[in-house]
């Protein structure tokens, strides 16, 4: 404790009750990794109170920052643990409700950091713990950028992080040197993955482009009395072994998460001056009045809820798709994407189209586990009967994913199932660990399409040009959908943004490899279960002609089909 007797009783009291809030709010922080992961009224009262009392204790500390340096010893590193602290709760809270708001929020007060400097001192402490507060804070800015697109950003930050892991090496040879250099490691393969396209300037600088949903982004549809479902709950998997990924974000999950999100629509300059600026109240701090009604979920959600989960076992995935399944409101639709290896079956002859033919692998291949533990792994399609008794929209990304195309219809319920292709040609098989090609084009078709014909970088008039022939596709695409005969399945599903979005790049994807010589072999296409019509939608001349009409205006048209050669 801090010596008082130089102090007179408002000074005491100031700096009593500074390590009375600096207790509690990390009392109440240490608590938040006990919450469960799932559900939504569990936890949100818990977050409610330890945002109240940060927000106190940040404020208390600005008021009251001259005793608290003079009498208490206040460290500017200590007023950046603070920081650091406040931008972990708002990552972690947009974790859980997907809106993406709280990551401008986690974006200010780490910014707030950088811009004072708090660590800059870190080092002169010689304290090796302090160092290590300091890596991880620029470990969660990065993934905050990243998510966040701000990439000039993520690049200056990782060769300071660069610089500091040499500083904290160097002094201590530290037993985790070896870790903080492959976090290094990975966050810059990570950026290379995620640039397998640039779009440049005209003067040659590379544009960071979003591809979360918009205005400008969302397909139009012609509105029917069947489109009556909503996205509510969605939960991702990311278990492919191979693939690039930073902290717990596999490249495929973390495309998934900008597709499956809307562009923030609401004025965001408070950012920009790296100042969680005293008296500014934060977004939408939960448990302000207001913000929760009857302590359910806020009032006005843009986005649907996600879960991420990163190689989770069995039982997770389950007890995640029951709580998504629980959470469901009246006329909710539950999303399920897996991208994981496949798991493959040793059965001669399959009776059970649920369990006979194998499934994906929801924990990696490379965890030593023997054969039959990697099945006690392995999510089979039968594993998802239970959940059919509410609509349920399945992506699958695997080399296994056709598999899923059985899954019955046992209660009537909306069932839809995109499966990915289960094989990549050749010329493409080395670049598997960037990330999947489906996904890829269920993310950002242009790119997919671009990547498809080996084309690494393209000018920004040239992509802007491009990008309105795969709106005029997704246009033509949203009115043969409408008109064809579809299952109902898909029109109560086409009501909603973001799944009809995914739907209509589903169709882009399709047309773009049935015409692509590369991929020639069915292996090579996605399937999508209940089938959609081919003559009426798949194989229509007018896509066929976009695609193709795409390809000539990039100089790319040798890689596809001549008109005579389409079956």
């Amino acid at each position: 404790m801090v010596g008082m007797a130089n102090m007179d009783e408002h000074e005491r009291k100031v700096v009593m009750e500074f390590c009375h809030l600096l207790e509690k709010s990390k009392q109440l922080f240490n608590g938040l990794r006990d919450l469960p992961q799932y559900g939504h009224k569990q936890w949100q009262a818990y977050f409610g109170r330890t945002f109240d009392i940060y927000t106190k204790l940040w404020k208390f500390q600005q008021q009251h920052r001259q005793i608290l340096d003079t009498k208490y010893g206040l460290k500017r590193w200590q007023i950046g643990e603070i920081a650091s602290k406040i931008g972990q709760l708002y990552y972690h809270y947009y974790l859980r409700t997907s809106e993406t708001n709280y990551l401008n929020e986690a974006y200010s007060f780490y910014a707030a950091i950088r811009g004072r400097a708090y660590y800059s001192r870190a080092a002169k402490e010689d304290r090796s713990e302090l160092m290590v507060k300091k890596l991880r804070y620029y470990a969660r800015f990065i993934v905050v950028c990243l998510l966040l697109r701000r990439m000039k950003l993520v690049r200056e930050l990782i060769v300071e992080l660069d610089r500091h892991i040499a500083d904290y090496t160097s002094t201590y040879e530290p037993d985790d040197q070896i870790e903080w250099s492959l976090v290094l490691e990975e966050i810059k393969g990570f950026i290379t993955a995620d640039s397998l396209v640039t779009v440049l300037h005209a003067d040659t600088n590379p544009i960071v482009l979003s591809h979360r949903l918009s205005p400008l982004t969302t397909p139009p549809v012609e509105k029917s009395q069947f489109m009556n479902l909503t996205l509510q709950e969605i939960l991702i998997v990311g278990s492919a072994s191979e693939q690039v990924k930073f902290s717990e974000l596999t490249m495929d999950m973390f495309r998934m998460i900008q597709t499956l999100e809307r562009e923030p629509q609401e004025d965001y300059n408070h950012i920009y001056d790296a100042s969680p600026a005293p008296g500014r109240v934060p977004y939408g701090v939960p448990g302000q009045k207001g913000y929760i009604e009857n302590g359910e979920r806020p009032l006005r959600r843009e986005n649907p809820h996600k879960y991420l989960l990163y190689k989770p076992t069995l039982s997770q995935v389950l007890v995640f798709l029951a709580s998504g399944f629980k959470e469901l409101p009246a006329n909710g639709a539950l999303l399920l994407y897996l991208s994981s290896d496949g798991c493959f079956s040793t059965t001669k002859h399959p009776e059970d189209m649920g369990y006979d033919l194998g499934g994906v692998l929801t924990s990696s291949k490379r965890d030593g586990e023997h054969k039959k533990q990697k099945e006690a792994h392995c999510l089979y399609p039968g594993d998802l009967y239970p959940f059919t008794r509410r609509p349920l929209f399945v992506v699958v990304d695997s080399d296994n994913s056709f598999v899923f195309q059985h899954i019955p219809r046992y209660f009537g319920q909306p069932l839809v199932t995109l499966m990915s292709p289960q094989d990549t040609p050749p010329a493409f098989q080395d670049q598997q660990h960037n990330g999947s090609l489906f996904t890829l084009f269920l993310h950002s078709p242009l790119t997919a399409f671009c990547y498809c014909c080996n084309l690494t970088s393209i000018p920004i008039h040239h992509w802007e040009r491009c990008q309105s022939f795969v709106d005029r596709f997704v246009t033509e695409a949203s009115r043969l959908f409408t008109r064809s005969r579809v299952d109902s399945s898909y029109l109560q599903f086409f009501g909603d943004d973001f799944l009809r979005l995914l739907l209509l790049r589903y169709v882009f994807c399709d047309v773009v490899l049935h015409l692509h010589r590369a991929f020639r072999g069915r292996q090579y296409r996605p399937r999508c279960q209940p089938p959609l019509p081919e003559a009426e939608l798949l194989e229509h001349p007018s896509l066929q002609h976009l695609v193709l009409d795409l390809a000539a205006h990039l100089e790319v048209r040798t890689h596809f089909m001549e008109n005579h050669e389409i079956d």
